[in-house]
């Protein structure tokens, strides 16, 4: 029997997006749920900022939870903290972060601290260890049981160095991201509590209210649903609507988020403010620093992301919220729920591709939403995956392969030897290139091999179909597996074992071209350790061209014909034999050349030993 929870207070698209979601297809799946209120005073003279927090938090799981672990991910930004030690140890530091940490003073620094907190009522002992706060329960939470924590904090929002922070290089003043205390997640594999260090970020979903009061000249943009946008003014009220003056120096601006995991916001008092509505998609909104070096270049970007919208929604799923805003902040680009922080002083090329890529991640971060701390890959690799795609498309580029830098970033990991498996979590990776090539190229070509593993039409028919399932479910390596199954017909646990879980390579090669005859004689070889099916293309001198495919014995099943050409299907190829032969019924003579897989989707880490050339036989 399935046993499917979920607690959605959201809007009815959300509703519609969620009728019928068969979950994750395995047994007595769970998530939990959050519900937060939270109301926030900001004093940007200081950066300094107290709020409260309600919480209502349900417990979807079968166990008893004796205690539960906040994220201050704030405290991160203070000399001495582990992502301050990390970056001054290891090899090949993030060039935004260095030293710069242990350099702050202390009213420079970050910290989050929690004044109070309170179950149902109740006072609770806790203590920061770090980015997580620690805290004992009264009493368990039971399996079913929805409690209410309430808790006082106040914060300092740290100079810009990582991510979130105040007065970043182009003066965006605040961008706050990570910036409240955040209910860490507790899935099938226990609490995922873990410290902030140098990587990104997994959070339960829930309903956000979120109130933010600070000085009136600022423009907020961020996650939600402005609730007074008549009484905030700021290019959010609607046509032909009267703003109601302010009579302090403040303002208060309410949001709500539903469904989301996440909340992040960015302000300044010099942020232009233009929307966008898509026709048949959501509201966009863009916020940028009022330079009229940067005006051109934005307005361009605005039609170009709704190109986005639908090139993602044609090839992943619908996008679920009504909503989108790019807003320039941050220190490069960032994914939050319903918006990205992103740099915004470059050149058009590079903000429209910065925006594609962070624009991705709201499929398979934010909605999809695998664990980054494990599966990184499933993230990034898969967000760089699609977003290169669409860049081909919206460009109107026509590249050959439009993976081809994700390629080269792989070979270069192999040739270094630095390389580590992916299930390596994410900030145990010896160096940041490492991390780096494994988690974007590495995680792109798992999907665009496997477009040549299984066939570009069933790659296509796998996405949706992921998306679809698995969508605000947290889903594991092992779904995106099962789904190219589903869809393909053929076994592929080898695929996602070898390439995620090992460094085995591919490495195949033409051995030999022998006469035979009227015939040819053909000895491939497989060099590396990790299997794949072999397309192997025959050209002849008379111009024609003939495809010989070898299936791999394990994947027990073909791909389609993926070239407009003649197709012979050889015996299945077993991955213990390291030669494998088969027969031209065409002399030697008559051949112009043999190449393996011309398509270079596989990612053969030793293409020279791949091409056979007739001028250049002995």
């Amino acid at each position: 029997m399935k046993k499917i929870f979920f607690t959605i207070l959201g809007l009815g698209t959300l509703f519609g997006a969620m009728a019928g979601n068969p979950a994750t297809e395995r047994d007595n799946y769970w998530q939990q749920h959050v519900s937060y209120k939270m109301d926030v005073n900001m004093d940007v003279e200081t950066f300094r900022y107290e709020g409260t927090q309600n919480l209502k938090y349900t417990n979807n799981s079968p166990d008893t939870l004796k205690a539960v672990y906040y994220h201050l991910y704030f405290n991160a930004f203070q000399p001495g903290s582990e992502m301050d030690v990390r970056s001054r140890t290891i090899s090949d530091p993030d060039r935004r972060v260095k030293d710069r940490i242990s350099l702050l003073n202390p009213d420079e620094i970050g910290y989050l601290k929690v004044s109070s907190l309170k179950k149902d009522g109740k006072k609770l002992d806790y203590h920061t260890e770090g980015t997580v706060l620690e805290v004992a329960l009264d009493k368990p939470i039971l399996p079913g049981e929805t409690v209410e924590f309430d808790m006082e904090f106040n914060g300092q929002v740290p100079q810009q160095i990582r991510r979130s922070g105040r007065n970043n290089a182009e003066g965006v003043a605040l961008s706050m991201t990570q910036w409240y205390p955040k209910m860490a997640e507790y899935d099938f594999e226990g609490w995922q509590a873990h410290p902030y260090i140098a990587r990104e970020f997994q959070g339960v979903w829930g309903d956000f209210d979120v109130k933010i009061t600070l000085d009136k000249d600022y423009t907020i943009g961020g996650t939600g649903y402005l609730q007074n946008p008549n009484e905030i003014g700021h290019g959010y009220e609607k046509a032909g609507s009267k703003v109601k003056q302010p009579r302090g120096k403040t303002l208060t601006w309410h949001f709500i988020a539903p469904n989301v995991h996440d909340f992040a916001w960015v302000a300044d008092p010099e942020f232009v403010h233009d929307t966008y509505p898509m026709e048949n998609g959501p509201t966009l909104h863009f916020f940028y620093k009022n330079k009229p070096e940067l005006k051109d270049n934005w307005k361009q970007l605005q039609p170009k992301t709704a190109a986005m919208i639908d090139f993602y929604g044609a090839h992943v799923g619908k996008y679920p919220y009504e909503q989108y805003s790019v807003i320039q902040g941050g220190d490069g680009g960032m994914e939050y729920a319903m918006c990205t922080l992103i740099t915004g002083e470059r050149k058009l090329g590079s903000l429209i591709g910065v925006t594609a890529h962070e624009l991705a991640h709201s499929w398979f971060q934010h909605i999809l939403a695998s664990n980054e701390s494990k599966n990184e890959w499933m993230d990034e690799g898969f967000t760089s995956y699609i977003s290169d795609l669409c860049m081909d498309a919206i460009m109107d580029s026509k590249a050959d392969n439009p993976f081809k830098g994700a390629y080269r970033g792989y070979f270069a990991l192999v040739k270094s030897g630095m390389e580590q498996p992916q299930t390596t979590q994410a900030d145990r990776y010896a160096t940041n290139f490492a991390y780096g090539i494994a988690a974007y190229s590495k995680g792109e070509i798992f999907l665009s091999q496997l477009g040549y593993v299984i066939g570009e039409a069933d790659l296509a028919k796998t996405l949706r179909r992921y998306f679809d399932t698995f969508k605000f479910t947290h889903p594991t390596p092992n779904d995106i597996k099962r789904t190219a199954e589903r869809v393909s017909g053929m076994s592929l646990d080898w695929y996602l074992t070898d390439w995620t879980q090992t460094t085995n390579t591919i490495d195949y090669g033409i051995k030999a071209v022998a006469a035979d005859g009227d015939k040819t004689t053909v000895t491939l070889e497989r060099i590396g350790l990790m299997p794949m099916p072999v397309d192997v293309v025959v050209h002849y001198k008379d111009g024609s061209s003939e495809y010989f495919y070898a299936p791999l014995r394990m994947m027990r099943g073909e791909k389609p014909n993926p070239y407009d050409m003649k197709r012979t299907v050889l015996p299945d190829w077993a991955w213990a034999y390291p030669e494998y032969g088969f027969s031209i019924n065409k002399a030697k003579s008559e051949i112009s050349s043999i190449e393996i897989d011309p398509s270079q989707l596989m990612a053969d880490i030793n293409r020279e030993n791949n091409t056979f050339k007739a001028d250049q036989a002995n």
